[in-house]
């Protein structure tokens, strides 16, 4: 028994020694490091940057009230289309009554003067036709009538005006009737029938009856970081890309950068305003949100490969060109670089078509890993 344990030890001593000799062998030996290999190919760069912001009517009228009282009808509503002079709603006046009883009072005696004129002007009639008095005589009496004539109509139409806020001649055209000044949509409707509105003038800027804008003039307003805003100009071309419209992408020229920035969550950003072309068979709502793409430069069919790939060394930038897929060697070759849109860079001059490249190392994955993806791929 003794002898057993004895041999049974000198065998597990000797595999431990022959792994640790095998262990510290493997790990001596130098480390084979495999790499991506990465083509060169033809593309477009372009060198941008991105702005956020909304697109809105460029100009929303407010439509204000001629005169105060209490709205009667509502006759449009947010989305209808309208046209100049297209009536969005009726106010009911409610007229003071200082102001009411002074323009009943006018009539009452504008009738008196009326009627006592009148009774002159028929008997100065018949006197002049008998030649009882003279034409001069009775051209004063007609004069007098005509004019007590004026007064009451006058005096009936500021009642009318004063009580119902239209007169026999301002029939059609009545400050009661609240109209659009402009062609285009209603956006907003803020009112509704019963409420009290105020009209507009130089010491009030009065109720409004209702929003409207030209849907087919929009602007881009969005925002720019001072570290770009210095790039841009009016008139640069803008590719505008809404988040509610995510097949479409709408051309915008830029119109406006303002002069001043303001600071917001620690950066200084500035405002810009762009014109947006909006295809008749689109149709945007104001407000929506949006991007706006803004090429800086641009380098189309030309040479590129991941900047990722790229070395530098001071002002030198280096790639490494494949010489032998197996082992893998490289040689490592000067290029002169050009634009870069932050993924992929342009190659002036140092490579072709045909060369490959290094790319990222590959890792090598555990015998574990590698066999549990090979099963997952094999399920698929």
């Amino acid at each position: 028994m003794k002898k057993f344990l004895k041999i049974a030890l000198l065998v597990i001593l000797a595999i431990t020694v022959l792994w640790t000799f095998w262990f510290l062998w493997k790990k001596s030996r130098p480390v084979v490091k495999k790499y991506e290999i990465v083509s060169v190919s033809i593309g477009n760069i372009d060198k941008k940057t991105v702005a956020t912001g909304k697109v809105d009517p460029r100009n929303e009228i407010l439509i204000k009230p001629q005169m105060s009282g209490i709205i009667a009808a509502v006759y449009k509503e947010a989305g209808d289309i309208v046209k100049a002079g297209d009536v969005i709603a009726k106010i009911k006046v409610i007229p003071d009554m200082v102001s009411l009883n002074s323009a009943e009072s006018r009539v009452s005696r504008a009738q008196i003067s009326y009627d006592q004129s009148k009774k002159n002007y028929d008997r100065d009639s018949k006197l002049f036709a008998d030649k009882v008095i003279s034409k001069e005589e009775f051209e004063k009496t007609q004069l007098q009538y005509n004019n007590d004539k004026e007064e009451l109509k006058a005096a009936k139409d500021n009642l009318s005006l004063t009580r119902d806020g239209i007169s026999t001649n301002s029939a059609a055209i009545s400050n009661t009737l609240v109209r659009s000044t402009i062609n285009g949509t209603i956006l907003d409707v803020p009112i509704k029938v019963g409420n009290s509105v105020i009209q507009s003038n130089n010491f009030n800027d009065g109720t409004t009856i209702a929003t409207v804008a030209n849907m087919s003039d929009m602007l881009f307003v969005g925002k720019l970081d001072e570290t770009e805003v210095g790039r841009i100009k009016v008139g640069m071309p803008m590719n505008i890309t809404i988040g509610a419209l995510q097949d479409q992408k709408l051309q915008a020229k830029l119109e406006y950068v303002s002069p001043k920035g303001k600071e917001e969550s620690g950066a200084i950003m500035f405002e810009m305003k762009a014109a947006v072309k909006v295809p008749k068979d689109v149709f945007i709502r104001a407000g929506y949100s949006a991007n706006a793409e803004i090429v800086f430069s641009k380098s189309d069919h030309v040479i590129t490969i991941p900047e990722s790939c790229i070395e530098f060394g001071g002002d030198t930038a280096f790639v490494y060109v494949l010489k032998t897929k197996e082992p893998q060697t490289f040689v490592k070759k000067q290029v002169k670089i050009g634009l870069s849109d932050g993924v992929k860079i342009e190659i002036k001059n140092g490579l072709t078509l045909k060369d490959k490249i290094r790319g990222a190392e590959v890792l090598e994955k555990k015998p574990e890993v590698a066999k549990k993806e090979k099963n997952n791929n094999s399920e698929e």
